[in-house]
């Protein structure tokens, strides 16, 4: 083999100024041939038989002998991080590994073998991490997938799955993906985030935690919007810490990623239809089969369709304090996209009914947005007043407006408090809560990061 020279490579021609660390690929080009031949030498049909802790002895044992025959000139450093990585190349993800392995990263994003971004505290940077070509990345795909049952190939060429962990994986091969295989892996931290957590990230202040809490016990039944990575579920699952502890939740999600504080939890999950195209089991079967499980709340991951129509059937039929998330731009327009999946569930209802059935069945809206810089809010907190002239009418309670940004380009502003009393206060004092008169009051809270 020749050897290992640090000097980089002008790669995708479709960006002049891409370039990757040579030495680096010809790491990775090198790993690939030591597992391919590891494979090869090992008896495929005892490993069933074997433990794991016993295969782990004989995979390294094989891989040092077959890397000293590839490479006996390979130093010591590299010789134990090859070692490492290719136990990852069998029995874990190979070279995003230690990314899975890394708390801080919360999304990991493979636009191609040697283009790997990752997300960190909400910001895209580029890893430090290579495959050796797209057969390469193409194999590691396949693994994630066959291990939840799965399969992708040119006749299926894209998947959607979670991972044991909770990850949400994304996934998709040529014909589709234009440029190679690519996958995105959107990561859950091992400890769920806590309010205190995103009060300290000045995603809310103190007082909007407080309202939301006494919402939640109440059993006022509120929507949270946002956009792609805003903090929809992050803030979902803080805000189940606050219902009954004696309370049954039910949820429905696509691809489960709920990770509710709450103990009396079922928790449901739909099924893509399988290779003939039948077993399909949709959020709407699962909503209409969750009422007879006898919920006091029944927890939506996404609205995305027709099951939007059976949500408020439960919100306005004894299933008050049901949440769910949906992808808008702000409040009202959260209420339109509602609208429009209320139309897809195949009843034409007239859009006067429509909008005084979310009216009713719905009391607050609670968007987020992420901001420059990556940074979170909580942007608006509105009450559903009621419809009037075929429109909405919002009263917004609390919000947050962006007056500029820092020197790094985060962006800072104000929490504002409108002096709005919200009338579900009303309901709160009927259930034994009292919040301070006062935290209402028009004011406006500076933040800085």
């Amino acid at each position: 083999m020749p050897p290992l020279q640090a000097r980089s490579l002008r790669l995708a021609p479709q960006d002049p100024d891409s370039e990757v660390d040579a030495n680096e690929l010809a790491f990775q080009q090198l790993k690939v041939r030591l597992h391919e031949r590891l494979v090869d030498s090992l008896d495929l049909s005892l490993l069933a038989h074997v433990a794991k802790d016993e295969l782990a002895r004989e995979v390294r044992g094989l891989a040092k002998e077959l890397l000293s025959e590839e490479c006996p000139g390979l130093e010591p450093e590299r010789r134990s991080r090859m070692l490492d990585d290719v136990y990852d190349e069998v029995f874990g993800l190979g070279p995003l590994e230690g990314l899975m392995q890394d708390d801080a990263v919360s999304d990991i994003l493979v636009n191609r073998p040697h283009e790997v971004y990752v997300e960190r505290q909400g910001r895209l940077e580029l890893a430090n991490v290579l495959f050796a070509d797209d057969q390469h990345l193409l194999r590691i795909i396949q693994r994630i997938v066959s291990r939840v049952g799965r399969r992708i190939d040119e006749v299926s060429p894209m998947v959607d799955a979670r991972l044991p962990d909770g990850s949400r994986i994304n996934a998709v091969i040529p014909p589709l993906a234009l440029d190679g295989p690519t996958l995105s892996i959107r990561r859950f931290g091992r400890r769920p985030l806590q309010v205190e957590d995103l009060v300290d990230s000045h995603s809310l202040v103190q007082d909007m935690v407080d309202f939301l809490a006494a919402a939640v016990d109440a059993r006022v039944s509120f929507l949270i919007s946002g956009g792609t990575g805003a903090g929809k579920t992050t803030l979902l699952n803080a805000l189940t810490r606050f219902i009954p502890r004696d309370e049954r939740l039910v949820t429905v999600e696509d691809s489960a990623e709920l990770q509710l504080q709450h103990r009396h939890v079922v928790r449901l999950e739909t099924r893509p239809p399988n290779n003939e195209g039948g077993g399909e089991v949709t959020p709407r079967s699962l909503l209409r089969n969750s009422l007879r499980m006898r919920p006091d709340r029944i927890i939506i991951g996404e609205i995305r369709g027709g099951e939007a129509l059976d949500m408020l059937q439960a919100m306005n039929t004894g299933h008050e304090g049901s949440l769910t998330t949906i992808h808008a731009n702000d409040a009202h327009d959260a209420l339109f996209r509602l609208e429009l999946m209320v139309a897809m569930s195949g009843f034409e209802l007239p859009i006067a009914v429509v909008r005084q059935y979310i009216a009713t069945g719905l009391s607050l809206v609670v968007h987020l947005a992420r901001l420059k810089g990556g940074v979170r809010r909580i942007t608006q907190v509105s009450e559903i007043v009621g419809v009037q002239n075929g429109g909405y009418i919002l009263e917004d309670i609390f919000g947050f407006e962006q007056t500029g940004v820092d020197e790094l380009g985060v962006a800072q502003g104000e929490f504002y408090f409108t002096g709005y009393r919200p009338r579900c206060l009303a309901r709160l004092r009927s259930c034994g809560i009292r919040l301070a008169d006062e935290m209402f009051d028009r004011r406006r809270i500076p933040v800085r990061t």
